[in-house]
Protein backbone atom coordinates (compact mmCIF):
# COMPACT_ATOMS: atom_id res chain seq x y z
CA UNK A 1 0.00 0.00 0.00
CA UNK A 2 1.56 3.31 -1.05
CA UNK A 3 -1.07 5.86 -0.01
CA UNK A 4 0.21 7.68 3.03
CA UNK A 5 -2.29 9.92 4.82
CA UNK A 6 -0.33 12.20 7.10
CA UNK A 7 0.17 11.00 10.64
CA UNK A 8 -0.56 13.70 13.24
CA UNK A 9 2.78 15.09 14.43
CA UNK A 10 4.20 13.48 17.52
CA UNK A 11 4.74 15.77 20.49
CA UNK A 12 8.30 16.01 21.75
CA UNK A 13 7.52 15.50 25.41
CA UNK A 14 9.15 12.81 27.54
CA UNK A 15 8.10 9.19 27.38
CA UNK A 16 6.13 7.33 30.01
CA UNK A 17 7.88 6.19 33.14
CA UNK A 18 7.69 2.83 34.81
CA UNK A 19 7.75 2.00 38.49
CA UNK A 20 8.02 -1.03 40.69
CA UNK A 21 6.74 0.24 44.03
CA UNK A 22 4.05 -1.33 46.17
CA UNK A 23 0.48 -0.08 46.16
CA UNK A 24 -0.02 2.64 48.80
CA UNK A 25 -2.91 2.33 51.24
CA UNK A 26 -6.22 3.27 49.70
CA UNK A 27 -5.13 2.64 46.10
CA UNK A 28 -7.17 0.06 44.17
CA UNK A 29 -5.59 -3.35 43.71
CA UNK A 30 -3.18 -3.20 40.78
CA UNK A 31 -2.65 -5.77 38.08
CA UNK A 32 0.93 -6.05 39.30
CA UNK A 33 -0.23 -6.94 42.82
CA UNK A 34 -2.93 -9.24 41.48
CA UNK A 35 -0.40 -11.24 39.49
CA UNK A 36 2.04 -11.32 42.42
CA UNK A 37 -0.64 -12.63 44.78
CA UNK A 38 -1.90 -15.15 42.26
CA UNK A 39 1.57 -16.56 41.79
CA UNK A 40 1.93 -16.89 45.56
CA UNK A 41 -1.28 -18.86 46.12
CA UNK A 42 -1.57 -20.49 42.66
CA UNK A 43 -5.29 -19.83 42.81
CA UNK A 44 -5.69 -17.80 39.58
CA UNK A 45 -4.82 -19.16 36.13
CA UNK A 46 -2.05 -16.87 34.87
CA UNK A 47 -1.01 -18.64 31.72
CA UNK A 48 -3.09 -18.90 28.58
CA UNK A 49 -1.18 -20.18 25.58
CA UNK A 50 2.13 -19.38 27.25
CA UNK A 51 1.45 -15.77 28.26
CA UNK A 52 0.09 -13.82 31.20
CA UNK A 53 -3.71 -13.84 31.08
CA UNK A 54 -5.52 -10.54 31.48
CA UNK A 55 -8.68 -10.41 33.57
CA UNK A 56 -10.86 -10.02 30.49
CA UNK A 57 -9.28 -13.15 29.01
CA UNK A 58 -10.39 -15.34 31.93
CA UNK A 59 -14.08 -14.57 32.28
CA UNK A 60 -16.30 -17.50 33.23
CA UNK A 61 -18.27 -19.30 30.56
CA UNK A 62 -15.97 -18.01 27.83
CA UNK A 63 -17.43 -14.50 28.14
CA UNK A 64 -14.67 -11.87 28.28
CA UNK A 65 -14.92 -9.28 31.03
CA UNK A 66 -15.54 -5.70 30.01
CA UNK A 67 -12.35 -4.30 31.51
CA UNK A 68 -9.01 -5.43 32.86
CA UNK A 69 -7.23 -4.41 36.08
CA UNK A 70 -4.14 -3.49 34.04
CA UNK A 71 -5.01 0.19 34.46
CA UNK A 72 -5.44 0.23 38.24
CA UNK A 73 -1.87 1.08 39.21
CA UNK A 74 -1.24 4.79 38.79
CA UNK A 75 2.49 4.30 39.40
CA UNK A 76 3.04 1.79 36.65
CA UNK A 77 2.53 2.99 33.07
CA UNK A 78 3.52 0.72 30.19
CA UNK A 79 7.35 0.63 30.06
CA UNK A 80 9.10 2.43 27.24
CA UNK A 81 11.66 0.85 24.93
CA UNK A 82 13.99 2.11 22.23
CA UNK A 83 12.66 2.95 18.77
CA UNK A 84 15.23 0.88 16.88
CA UNK A 85 16.59 1.57 13.41
CA UNK A 86 13.55 0.69 11.29
CA UNK A 87 10.91 3.29 12.17
CA UNK A 88 9.47 5.34 9.28
CA UNK A 89 7.07 8.27 9.75
CA UNK A 90 3.91 8.85 7.68
CA UNK A 91 2.64 5.26 7.80
CA UNK A 92 -0.76 4.55 6.20
CA UNK A 93 -3.94 4.89 8.25
CA UNK A 94 -5.03 1.25 8.61
CA UNK A 95 -5.65 -1.37 11.25
CA UNK A 96 -4.75 -4.32 9.01
CA UNK A 97 -1.16 -4.75 7.85
CA UNK A 98 -1.91 -7.74 5.64
CA UNK A 99 -3.66 -8.51 2.37
CA UNK A 100 -5.07 -11.71 0.91
CA UNK A 101 -2.23 -14.17 0.47
CA UNK A 102 0.24 -12.39 2.76
CA UNK A 103 2.64 -15.13 3.95
CA UNK A 104 2.97 -15.83 7.65
CA UNK A 105 0.96 -17.01 10.64
CA UNK A 106 -2.12 -14.75 10.98
CA UNK A 107 -2.17 -12.71 14.18
CA UNK A 108 -4.79 -10.39 15.64
CA UNK A 109 -3.77 -8.16 18.56
CA UNK A 110 -6.50 -6.34 20.48
CA UNK A 111 -6.71 -4.38 23.69
CA UNK A 112 -7.40 -1.05 25.33
CA UNK A 113 -5.50 2.13 26.10
CA UNK A 114 -6.00 3.60 29.58
CA UNK A 115 -4.81 6.70 31.40
CA UNK A 116 -3.31 6.71 34.87
CA UNK A 117 -6.72 7.11 36.53
CA UNK A 118 -8.03 3.99 34.74
CA UNK A 119 -10.16 5.86 32.21
CA UNK A 120 -10.17 4.48 28.66
CA UNK A 121 -8.53 6.96 26.30
CA UNK A 122 -10.24 7.73 23.00
CA UNK A 123 -8.39 9.05 19.95
CA UNK A 124 -4.98 7.69 20.97
CA UNK A 125 -2.60 7.40 18.02
CA UNK A 126 -1.10 3.90 17.76
CA UNK A 127 1.61 3.52 15.11
CA UNK A 128 2.71 -0.10 14.58
CA UNK A 129 5.64 -1.48 12.59
CA UNK A 130 7.28 -4.91 12.47
CA UNK A 131 9.33 -7.40 10.48
CA UNK A 132 7.62 -9.73 8.01
CA UNK A 133 7.52 -13.50 8.52
CA UNK A 134 11.11 -13.74 7.21
CA UNK A 135 12.43 -11.14 9.66
CA UNK A 136 12.79 -8.31 7.10
CA UNK A 137 11.60 -4.71 7.44
CA UNK A 138 10.33 -2.84 4.39
CA UNK A 139 12.47 0.30 4.18
CA UNK A 140 11.40 1.16 0.62
CA UNK A 141 7.64 1.10 1.19
CA UNK A 142 5.13 0.59 3.99
CA UNK A 143 4.54 -3.14 4.26
CA UNK A 144 3.81 -4.09 7.87
CA UNK A 145 3.47 -0.45 8.88
CA UNK A 146 0.29 1.36 9.80
CA UNK A 147 -1.33 3.72 12.29
CA UNK A 148 -4.80 3.82 13.81
CA UNK A 149 -6.72 5.60 16.58
CA UNK A 150 -8.49 4.10 19.58
CA UNK A 151 -12.29 4.21 19.63
CA UNK A 152 -14.50 5.92 22.23
CA UNK A 153 -13.97 2.96 24.60
CA UNK A 154 -10.17 3.09 24.19
CA UNK A 155 -10.15 -0.13 22.17
CA UNK A 156 -7.89 -1.05 19.25
CA UNK A 157 -7.41 -4.07 16.99
CA UNK A 158 -4.41 -4.86 14.81
CA UNK A 159 -4.46 -7.51 12.07
CA UNK A 160 -1.03 -8.73 11.02
CA UNK A 161 1.18 -11.86 11.05
CA UNK A 162 3.56 -13.22 13.67
CA UNK A 163 6.77 -11.22 13.29
CA UNK A 164 9.79 -13.14 12.00
CA UNK A 165 13.20 -13.46 13.61
CA UNK A 166 16.40 -11.69 12.63
CA UNK A 167 19.90 -11.71 14.16
CA UNK A 168 20.16 -10.39 17.70
CA UNK A 169 16.43 -10.07 18.45
CA UNK A 170 13.50 -12.15 19.62
CA UNK A 171 10.06 -11.78 18.00
CA UNK A 172 8.51 -8.36 18.67
CA UNK A 173 6.18 -5.66 17.37
CA UNK A 174 7.06 -1.98 17.63
CA UNK A 175 4.53 0.68 18.57
CA UNK A 176 4.32 4.39 19.31
CA UNK A 177 1.33 5.49 21.38
CA UNK A 178 0.27 9.08 21.94
CA UNK A 179 -2.80 10.43 23.67
CA UNK A 180 -3.84 13.86 22.36
CA UNK A 181 -1.69 16.55 23.95
CA UNK A 182 0.54 14.08 25.79
CA UNK A 183 4.03 12.63 25.28
CA UNK A 184 4.74 9.75 22.94
CA UNK A 185 5.33 6.31 24.42
CA UNK A 186 7.67 4.26 22.23
CA UNK A 187 7.77 0.59 23.15
CA UNK A 188 7.75 -3.01 21.87
CA UNK A 189 5.42 -5.97 22.40
CA UNK A 190 6.77 -9.50 22.88
CA UNK A 191 5.54 -13.06 22.31
CA UNK A 192 5.45 -15.61 25.18
CA UNK A 193 7.38 -18.85 25.01
CA UNK A 194 10.04 -17.63 22.57
CA UNK A 195 13.51 -19.19 23.12
CA UNK A 196 15.22 -15.91 22.23
CA UNK A 197 13.39 -14.01 24.97
CA UNK A 198 16.11 -15.15 27.37
CA UNK A 199 18.96 -13.88 25.17
CA UNK A 200 17.53 -10.60 23.85
CA UNK A 201 18.99 -7.73 25.86
CA UNK A 202 15.94 -5.54 25.15
CA UNK A 203 13.29 -8.08 26.13
CA UNK A 204 11.04 -7.00 29.02
CA UNK A 205 8.50 -9.51 30.45
CA UNK A 206 6.26 -6.58 31.41
CA UNK A 207 5.64 -6.16 27.67
CA UNK A 208 4.53 -9.73 26.98
CA UNK A 209 1.32 -10.08 25.04
CA UNK A 210 -1.12 -12.80 25.99
CA UNK A 211 -1.13 -15.02 22.87
CA UNK A 212 -3.27 -18.08 22.20
CA UNK A 213 -3.98 -20.32 19.22
CA UNK A 214 -7.01 -19.42 17.10
CA UNK A 215 -7.60 -21.86 14.26
CA UNK A 216 -4.65 -21.59 11.87
CA UNK A 217 -3.53 -18.31 13.44
CA UNK A 218 -3.11 -16.64 16.80
CA UNK A 219 -4.88 -14.05 18.92
CA UNK A 220 -3.02 -11.67 21.20
CA UNK A 221 -4.13 -9.14 23.78
CA UNK A 222 -2.31 -6.24 25.40
CA UNK A 223 -3.51 -3.17 27.28
CA UNK A 224 -1.49 0.04 27.33
CA UNK A 225 -1.40 2.44 30.28
CA UNK A 226 -0.19 5.89 29.23
CA UNK A 227 1.27 8.66 31.34
CA UNK A 228 -1.79 10.80 30.66
CA UNK A 229 -3.75 12.81 33.17
CA UNK A 230 -0.85 14.49 34.94
CA UNK A 231 2.15 16.59 33.97
CA UNK A 232 5.62 15.04 34.14
CA UNK A 233 7.32 15.76 37.45
CA UNK A 234 9.83 18.59 36.78
CA UNK A 235 12.02 17.32 39.61
CA UNK A 236 12.69 14.05 37.79
CA UNK A 237 16.22 14.32 36.37
CA UNK A 238 16.58 13.61 32.64
CA UNK A 239 18.41 10.52 31.51
CA UNK A 240 22.00 11.48 30.79
CA UNK A 241 23.81 10.02 27.80
CA UNK A 242 26.82 7.82 28.59
CA UNK A 243 29.94 9.87 29.18
CA UNK A 244 32.55 7.16 28.80
CA UNK A 245 33.61 6.47 25.21
CA UNK A 246 32.90 2.92 24.10
CA UNK A 247 35.75 0.48 23.85
CA UNK A 248 36.55 -0.47 20.26
CA UNK A 249 36.12 -4.20 19.63
CA UNK A 250 39.16 -6.10 18.36
CA UNK A 251 37.59 -6.51 14.91
CA UNK A 252 37.29 -2.77 14.12
CA UNK A 253 36.11 0.64 15.28
CA UNK A 254 32.36 -0.19 15.43
CA UNK A 255 31.21 -0.50 19.06
CA UNK A 256 27.96 -1.46 20.75
CA UNK A 257 26.74 1.48 22.85
CA UNK A 258 28.22 4.10 20.54
CA UNK A 259 25.99 6.79 19.05
CA UNK A 260 26.39 7.20 15.30
CA UNK A 261 25.20 9.93 12.97
CA UNK A 262 24.40 9.63 9.27
CA UNK A 263 27.69 9.81 7.39
CA UNK A 264 29.87 8.47 10.20
CA UNK A 265 32.37 5.83 9.11
CA UNK A 266 33.52 2.72 10.96
CA UNK A 267 35.37 -0.48 10.27
CA UNK A 268 34.14 -3.96 11.14
CA UNK A 269 35.65 -7.32 10.28
CA UNK A 270 38.22 -5.71 8.01
CA UNK A 271 35.65 -3.75 5.93
CA UNK A 272 34.68 -0.07 5.97
CA UNK A 273 31.09 1.08 6.42
CA UNK A 274 29.19 4.40 6.21
CA UNK A 275 26.26 5.11 8.56
CA UNK A 276 22.92 5.66 6.77
CA UNK A 277 20.68 6.44 9.77
CA UNK A 278 21.47 8.00 13.14
CA UNK A 279 21.20 5.41 15.93
CA UNK A 280 22.78 4.00 19.08
CA UNK A 281 24.44 0.68 18.31
CA UNK A 282 23.55 -2.52 20.15
CA UNK A 283 24.75 -6.10 19.87
CA UNK A 284 22.99 -7.61 16.86
CA UNK A 285 23.22 -4.44 14.78
CA UNK A 286 26.76 -5.00 13.54
CA UNK A 287 27.24 -3.37 10.10
CA UNK A 288 27.07 -6.57 8.02
CA UNK A 289 23.72 -7.50 9.62
CA UNK A 290 21.74 -4.27 9.16
CA UNK A 291 21.94 -2.75 5.66
CA UNK A 292 19.28 -0.26 6.74
CA UNK A 293 21.90 1.30 9.02
CA UNK A 294 25.25 0.69 7.31
CA UNK A 295 26.49 0.81 3.72
CA UNK A 296 29.72 -0.93 2.82
CA UNK A 297 32.41 1.29 1.34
Amino acid sequence: MTDRPAVPPYDTGGASRGGAGEDPPGRPISRKSLLRAAVAVTAVPLVAGGGVALARDTGTGGTPLALTPACDDGDDPTPEQMEGPYFKPHSPLRSSLVASGTPGTPLTVSGYVFGLACQPLAGVLLDFWQADTDGAYDMAGFRFRGHQFTGPDGAFTLTTVVAGLYPGRTRHIHVKAQAPGHPVLTTQLYFPGEPRNSTDALYDPALLMNVRAAGSGRQGTFDFVLDAGRQPDPTDPPTDPPTDPPTDPPGGTWAAGATYRAGDRVTYGGSAYRCLQAHTAIVGWEPPLVPALWERG
